[in-house]
């Protein structure tokens, strides 16, 4: 229980005060004390407890057991439990004592009307016992953790409406109140107090910039019932009369938590004494409850996939038929962006990244745009935004950019565990430049929300040797059949030096590369010979694995992983401008959809009529059940830098594991 406020009690009249159920109250009876005091009585009408403490040692004891000797060091608490029926309904009566006197030498009375006010919420205390006694103060992570929960309502439940849900402060729609969260006021007393009371429902400044909250006023199946009481401009509402036992408000998020926003929210409902008209009304007790927005989280490729996404350009038919056929056999759902939206913007991986927000309540996919803004940045917003799909995107001020801020840059582990501590739900994996160098890295903005979601805290990797810079060129995940439960594929020079000099040894070092690339008179054919002897082409991959390595090291550190965890894929680069990209098409930048797997077709070496480089893969993937489909993206996306995990995106299924059971 917690303190409410200090009452005075009178000789020369009845005083009366409100109380609010289970809340204490000190009663001061000091004040106006008859001359010879000695000693004192308390007693209550039934309902009312009555203790006094005589100090901090010893606790409290009942008052009602002796009468006590007047000192003033005595605190005298009342507590009421059940609401008045009518005003000033029950009382306190404390008599004053002295030896000399057989009589009272006289009596004070105190009136009390009890009130029961709650602001209430889902606190989500699924997993504790004592339910009832947390504190709604107070939000508390893991497992036998507690709070109230919102999503940030960023989805277009109304398709007419030209912005988000949450951008102006109207319920446009009663689908748009599913993404809400409920938040309860109760109140049983006399409605004869709130003649000279008021309930004030109010929230921060700083608060209302980021949570609005909206009033139920009238019939329930019509929108413009639900008034726009706090948030953005408003800081307070004076709740009208009430019409029964409990008024209903429903509340949603209007920002993520970034670098300057934790994701905590509170509301407070006070009770005011506007009784005396010569002063202001003065505050009697104030109930609050606590909302943490819900964070964007990532999805990793080894969770089963719903959709995929891929863009129609001019020259990559056969390309999108092939990932059509791919999401047929993994049963998911195929959209394919035109060419007149895209306008020959085919970098879809790029422009936006899949995640979702998740609420006790309510589960809502958010795609989160990306700074790059490039032909295709209007489709995140006119495509995928809408009806249960929500939409954020970070810009710096100055549009400064670069091509890591790309979201091929973007990637999430699976669920792992390092350094003793859980990350259930993984951590997201951004390139950037070695510590203290001056290389590119993703913008400020970016990374600030990125750290800012908290769940999935991010691991910054060096890609700055790379032409295009980002860490899908040269590390992916694929779903595996043991506790581990996945793979993580690194790319590597190295495996595919010693492949070429095992196929060598056995005598087909005239074996070429790229033979079967059909129509492109840019490529020309190289023998295993002809790369075993390129001593610049072997020294400058010496370079790029020695990179590659020093990623190898950090993310089996920062994600825990063993040797046995992780897959060299063989994997050469070139030099251009004096940055790595791949030399044939980039194995690990794959796409990921369960066990069926679209890998770039390398075009490798032929032997035995078939491809070393392909046979390879399948030798080390499918051991673990996977499905290897080698998809042609040479000439449409290998040729412009880029393969078939760049050129696609999927929306996944989240994860079975809640947020808010984690701890940070």
């Amino acid at each position: 229980m917690s303190l409410q406020r200090i009452v005075r009690v009178s000789l020369e009249h009845p005083t009366s005060a409100v109380c609010v159920a289970g809340v204490e109250t000190l009663v001061d009876i000091y004040g106006s004390v008859p001359e010879g005091t000695e000693m004192f009585e308390v007693y209550g009408t039934p309902g009312v407890e009555i203790y006094v403490s005589p100090n901090m040692e010893r606790g409290r004891e009942r008052a009602d057991t002796r009468r006590w000797r007047f000192d003033a060091t005595l605190e005298i608490i009342v507590v009421m439990n059940s609401p008045s029926n009518d005003l000033n309904d029950s009382h306190v009566q404390i008599s004053y004592h002295s030896s000399h006197e057989p009589l009272p030498l006289a009596y004070a009375v105190l009136y009390l009307t009890c009130v029961d006010i709650s602001l209430d919420c889902d606190l989500n205390y699924e997993g504790r016992q004592d339910g009832n006694f947390v504190d709604k103060r107070q939000w508390v992570w893991g497992p036998s953790g507690y709070g109230g929960i919102l999503l940030v309502n960023c989805d277009r439940d109304d398709p007419s409406c030209g912005v988000q849900d949450n951008c102006d402060q109207h319920v446009r729609c009663l689908q748009d109140l599913e993404d809400m969260s409920v938040m309860i006021l109760r109140v049983q007393g006399p409605a004869a107090l709130f003649d000279d009371h008021k309930l004030v429902l109010h929230t921060s400044s700083y608060d209302a910039k980021r949570a609005q909250v909206f009033h139920i006023c009238g019939p329930e199946d019509a929108c413009e019932a639900y008034r726009h009481v706090l948030g953005q401009d408003k800081v307070s509402y004076e709740v009208p009369c009430f019409h029964g036992d409990e008024e209903r408000f429903f509340v949603e998020g209007l920002s993520f938590p970034d670098a300057s926003f934790t994701g905590l929210i509170s509301f407070h409902v006070t009770l005011l004494d506007d009784s005396n008209e010569d002063f202001s009304a003065s505050p009697i007790f104030t109930d609050t409850v606590v909302f943490r927005v819900a964070p964007w989280i990532m999805t990793p490729s080894t969770l089963p996939p719903l959709e995929v996404y891929v863009c129609r350009v001019r020259n990559n038919t056969c390309f999108v038929d092939a990932v059509a056929e791919l999401a047929r056999k993994a049963g998911c759902k195929l959209t394919i962006c035109p060419q007149a939206e895209n306008r020959n913007d085919r970098w879809i991986q790029d422009e936006m990244e899949l995640g979702y927000v998740q609420a006790p309540h309510k589960t809502l996919p958010v795609v989160f745009d990306s700074p790059r803004n490039g032909e295709l940045q209007d489709f995140p917003y006119k495509r995928i935004l809408g009806p249960d799909f929500g939409y954020v995107t970070r810009e710096p001020h100055d549009r400064s950019v670069s091509g890591l801020d790309s979201f091929g840059n973007l990637e999430v582990s699976p669920p792992v565990v390092a350094n003793g501590k859980e990350y259930p739900l993984g951590r997201i994996l951004i390139g950037g430049n070695l510590p203290g160098s001056s290389g590119r890295r993703v913008t400020q903005v970016v990374r600030d929300f990125l750290h800012a979601q908290k769940v999935q805290p991010p691991v910054e990797l060096f890609v700055d040797w790379l032409t295009v810079g980002h860490v899908d060129e040269f590390l992916s995940f694929v779903p595996a059949p043991d506790g581990k439960g996945f793979r993580m594929l690194l790319a590597s020079p190295g495996a595919c030096f010693k492949l070429f000099q095992e196929k060598q040894k056995c005598g087909h070092g005239r074996a070429l590369l790229f033979q079967e690339v059909v129509d492109d008179k840019q490529v020309q054919t190289i023998s295993i010979n002809q790369v075993l002897s390129n001593k610049d082409l072997i020294n400058y991959n010496k370079f790029v694995q020695s990179c590659i390595d020093w990623n190898r090291e950090v993310l089996k550190r920062e994600l825990g992983l063993a040797e046995c965890d992780i897959i060299d894929i063989p994997q050469l680069f070139k030099t251009e401008r004096r940055k790595a990209m791949a030399f044939f098409p980039d194995l690990v930048n794959m796409l990921v959809l369960g066990k069926h797997l679209g890998i770039p077709k390398p075009f490798g070496p032929i032997i035995n009529g078939r491809c070393c480089l392909e046979e390879k893969v399948r030798s080390l993937l499918e051991p673990l059940g996977l499905h290897c489909t080698f998809i042609d993206d040479f000439t449409p996306y290998h040729m412009l830098h880029g393969e078939v995990h760049c050129g696609t995106n999927v929306r996944r299924k989240p994860f079975s594991f809640k947020w808010w059971n984690m701890v940070p």
